[in-house]
């Protein structure tokens, strides 16, 4: 597979239609390079500002959630058009009478499924009331089963693991964090799930300053995509990564087989000895 990640560039717009072309033409840059692209956590929402009726954070969202639909359409074209899979990051939606994060991976004829965000940050709790959503789930691609675990869901071993012992040899991570702190979080768990999982996950961050958008103010991050630290990947399990807050799109050539081949022979099997019995209650230690 050819996986191409994106730090997307926050930038200001005039209108949907000229999201619905930048967005276009992204795509376009990476798809002569690669069969499935990731793109960031609320990146869209760069529009918000633009469809918002009043400034504020909670206009902000209320906007997008009402452009859902022709948002999505956007991305679902650009797929098509360009013939590539997409998962173009995640965008906020009514469902059942609460707002939930949501991320698309959209096929080359533009049919689409969903993963829902499930762990939700504290400014997506106490500032936006967006709430959790759906279950994680596995996505069937022409390259094997393959996961999504949204920027703080990547933060806990258990979402990444359910969708690795369900058959994901890869998880994408489209990420949105505000700050260096926040984006080494997201960055060192995605190294780490690929450690303790014997599996590669893609990480899509959102950068840049945007002082005219309150959900989208201060972004930080770096695309990369990352492996076990073991047999057949680098020492340090980086396959590929662009420079911390630099724009575009970073490229890997990776397959299923390495995972399967590392999970046979690395020097260590992290996927094979995860401890499935439940651990025996901690117990103080007697010195003697």
């Amino acid at each position: 597979m050819r996986l191409a990640t994106l730090a997307w560039k926050v930038e200001r717009h005039a209108s949907l239609a000229a999201y619905a072309a930048r967005l276009d033409a992204l795509v376009a840059e990476a798809a002569p390079r690669a069969d499935l692209l990731l793109m960031p956590e609320y990146a869209s929402m760069e529009l918000a500002p633009t469809l918002a009726a009043e400034p504020g954070e909670a206009a902000e969202l209320v906007a997008m959630v009402d452009a859902y639909d022709e948002v999505l359409a956007a991305m679902r074209a650009a797929a098509v058009r360009h013939k590539v899979w997409l998962q173009p990051g995640t965008l906020p939606m009514r469902s059942g009478g609460i707002i939930i994060n949501r991320a698309p991976l959209i096929r080359p004829d533009g049919s689409l499924a969903f993963q829902d965000k499930w762990q939700m940050t504290r400014f997506e709790n106490e500032r936006w009331g967006v709430s959790r959503g759906a279950s994680p789930r596995v996505f069937d691609t022409p390259w094997g089963l393959v996961g999504i675990s949204i920027c703080y869901d990547s933060e806990f071993p258990k979402h990444v693991r359910t969708q690795v012992e369900a058959g994901a040899w890869l998880v994408l991570v489209p990420t949105c964090t505000d700050s260096l702190a926040g984006f080494t979080r997201v960055a060192i768990s995605a190294r780490a799930r690929a450690i303790e999982n014997q599996c590669i996950l893609a990480v899509a961050p959102t950068v840049g300053s945007a002082p005219w958008s309150s959900a989208l103010d201060e972004n930080v991050g770096a695309a990369g995509v990352y492996g076990p630290a073991d047999r057949g990947f680098p020492d340090d399990g980086i396959i590929a990564e662009g420079a911390l807050n630099a724009p575009g799109w970073v490229y890997a050539e990776i397959d299923a087989g390495m995972v399967e081949t590392v999970r046979r022979e690395g020097a260590v099997l992290n996927h094979r000895d995860w401890p499935r019995a439940p651990i025996e209650p901690v117990t103080r230690a007697v010195f003697s």
